[in-house]
């Protein structure tokens, strides 16, 4: 067992999970949505982000490339949030904006999570 891989795989399952439990709910009620998830979601991203750059193969860079996806994303989710949310409550179509944002960064992650485990399987067949 590769304790590096562990880790790596790890993370990546965990941003992947993080992101879908802030993405699944009614997308315009934002008693749904909660910001701290949204924020776990886009710490553990960024770590896995780094966890990707020493990885010189073509199927890392296709990681890294998913991984800044995701990042970019949760971040202008986050960003929307903070410059919404500073009038007061959030509205359903904020909400929805911001959800939207979450689910093209869910989509990364599941891109790189089927990555992951094609990597996986790929290393079994050697």
């Amino acid at each position: 067992m590769n304790l590096e891989k562990v880790i790596f795989g790890f993370f990546v399952l965990l941003a992947a999970a993080l992101n879908l439990g802030f993405f699944i709910g009614d997308i315009s009620n934002p008693e749904l949505h909660n910001v701290y998830e949204l924020f776990a979601a886009l710490t553990v991203s960024l770590i896995a982000t780094v966890l990707k750059f020493g990885d010189r193969t073509q199927l890392g860079a296709v990681h890294l490339a998913t991984s800044l996806v995701a990042d970019l994303q949760l971040i202008a989710a986050g960003v929307y949030w903070v410059i919404a949310h500073d009038g007061g409550a959030l509205t359903a179509a904020e909400t929805a904006s911001i959800v939207s944002l979450s689910g093209g960064a869910l989509l990364a992650n599941l891109v790189s999570v089927v990555l992951l485990v094609t990597e996986t399987v790929g290393y079994h067949r050697r």
